[in-house]
């Protein structure tokens, strides 16, 4: 294997690597509804792969190269879920089930944590359920947190696309003003 075949294999490896952990983050940031995160990142995503996808393709004489891109995939699909996951966008709710429902809203709450808490009843008795805003990078703490109080605890923890509070009359009224308002330079 000459230098530039080296080299190229490398830059092809590296190409991959870029791209392929751009359109993980992408992906997660779609699902999100992150339109321009997403769209910058896509933008991005495709200038690279084209330029690796023809690098290949014009060198099928060399087979190495579709080596090359195949490993720089591979990890390009572990970089870009570790890289997710490191950034940790979004909020989360977690829902906490518990027998100690008061003790642990208090804690809780005392934390910082926002919650709802819920009175449930199931066949083997009364318990509560508290459900929990958590910005997702924190939601391993949280867990944390709820098990060291009560460590017969349950969770499960929910990817959110919205979270905030919500008044359904709010755009009518906005709407209803600004027809309502004078218009400004006439």
């Amino acid at each position: 294997m000459n230098t530039t075949v080296f080299v190229t294999f490398w830059l092809i490896v590296l190409a991959r690597i870029t791209d392929v952990t751009l359109d993980t983050i992408r992906t997660v940031s779609i699902v999100q509804g992150r339109r321009i995160f997403a769209t910058t990142l896509g933008f991005f995503e495709a200038v690279v792969y084209i330029c690796a996808v023809a690098k290949v393709l014009l060198n099928m004489d060399h087979p190495v190269y579709a080596l090359a891109y195949g490993l720089g995939y591979a990890s390009g699909t572990f970089l870009g879920i570790t890289i997710e996951q490191h950034l940790a966008f979004g909020q989360q709710v977690a829902s906490l089930f518990t027998r100690k429902g008061f003790e642990l809203a208090k804690a809780l709450g005392a934390a910082g944590y926002r919650l709802v808490e819920v009175k449930a009843h199931t066949r083997d008795g009364d318990l509560t359920i508290l459900h929990v805003q958590i910005a997702r990078r924190n939601a391993h703490q949280l867990v944390r947190d709820a098990s060291a109080l009560d460590d017969s605890c349950f969770c499960i923890v929910n990817d959110v696309r919205m979270a905030g509070f919500m008044s359904p009359g709010k755009a009518l009224i906005s709407r209803t003003l600004a027809k309502a308002s004078p218009q400004r330079g006439m």
